[in-house]
């Protein structure tokens, strides 16, 4: 059988792979659409997560519930014909995760559905929600505020990295999260200049662009060409479906990276700050829980996260070399042999 991006479902321990026409012979059960900018293997972690937070409501996916997924694995492009799909099947909620395109893309096919985004970023200033604590419309969901920690990150990586004079960041380029991150990552200052965030910085800032999987192996020659001391790597799904290459290349190049999230970290990379998004991919699927049992979204405000964590791989530091300064080390949450 041929697999789609269309009709592929996430293969993990414990979830069973319902085909997408068995839904139709139980009308009975309520559907919901699962869309997804990233790929069922490494959302896998995620989509165990929203799973969770359904149980906890009550709702068994295959017994109480079906979930309808669509998978873009890094192609942004599809996400809006994927999202007409969903709103064609007719479902009854669907779930727009893995960063902005999705969010956007589900709200702009509906505006009967209710849409549950994740996503790292302020929904209020891209007009998703009308604010946080009154959403308003069909859309709601939780903000993980990503984007808007490019500047600590880059702060905590220059701690790590007393040394390093130029830092490079890696972004997806023409995507609304990377416009935000390098405006942060610059304190503000309107330019991607890296003489101008110098001034304010004490660093040169040297922008990568990466659109394809191709361009992440020129992406790293360049930062190494520009003699970068580190490496920040967005929040965009693009890199986090491809976070083990990343990692592959960080340590190829012995380029001390800071990624988003912590599994870059389980997976080898060196350090990395933000919240949790299995703590994110929870707490949407008991408000989609709360959706099925009658809630609107507008009764939902936006979730944000309380708790940020600093987690750091002690055998990749050493593998490079570095000591953790004691002021980067009082900060660590978690330090992973």
């Amino acid at each position: 059988m041929l697999l789609t991006r269309r009709n592929v479902l996430p293969i993990t321990a414990g979830a069973a792979a319902w085909p997408l026409a068995s839904y139709a012979q139980q009308p009975t059960l309520p559907v919901i659409g699962f869309l997804s900018s990233g790929s069922p293997r490494t959302f896998a972690k995620f989509t165990d997560a929203f799973r969770q937070g359904l149980r906890s409501q009550g709702y068994t996916e295959g017994r109480d519930v079906w979930i309808d997924y669509r998978w873009a694995e890094g192609h942004y492009g599809e996400l809006p014909g994927l999202a007409a799909d969903l709103v064609q099947r007719q479902v009854g909620l669907i779930i727009a995760a893995g960063g902005i395109a999705s969010a956007q893309s589900a709200k702009n096919a509906t505006t009967n559905i209710p849409v549950l985004f994740v996503a790292g970023f302020d929904p209020v200033q891209i007009k998703l929600v009308s604010s946080l604590n009154n959403p308003g419309g069909n859309v709601t969901g939780v903000s993980v505020f990503s984007t808007e920690l490019a500047t600590k990150r880059l702060e905590l990586l220059r701690d790590l990295i007393p040394g390093a004079k130029t830092i490079a960041i890696l972004v997806n380029p023409g995507t609304t999260a990377a416009g935000i991150e390098i405006k942060d990552s610059t304190y503000g200052i309107e330019t991607e200049s890296a003489t101008a965030a110098a001034q304010v910085l004490g660093v040169a800032l040297v922008v990568l662009d990466a659109v394809t999987e191709a361009d992440l192996e020129a992406a790293f020659s360049l930062a190494v060409r520009r003699q970068a001391g580190a490496l920040l790597v967005s929040a965009d799904p693009f890199f986090t479906i491809r976070r083990a290459q990343l990692v592959a290349l960080a340590a190829r190049h012995a380029l001390p990276t800071m990624y988003p999230w912590r599994e870059y970290v389980e997976g080898g990379g060196l350090v990395s700050y933000g919240t949790e998004l299995t703590w994110a991919y929870q707490q949407i699927g008991i408000y989609a829980g709360r959706i099925l049992k009658g809630a609107k979204p507008t009764e939902l405000p936006v979730q944000l996260p309380t708790n940020f964590e600093l987690v750091i791989n002690l055998k990749t530091a050493k593998a490079l070399g570095l000591t953790v300064p004691p002021l980067v080390q009082a900060r660590v949450n978690e330090a992973i042999e």
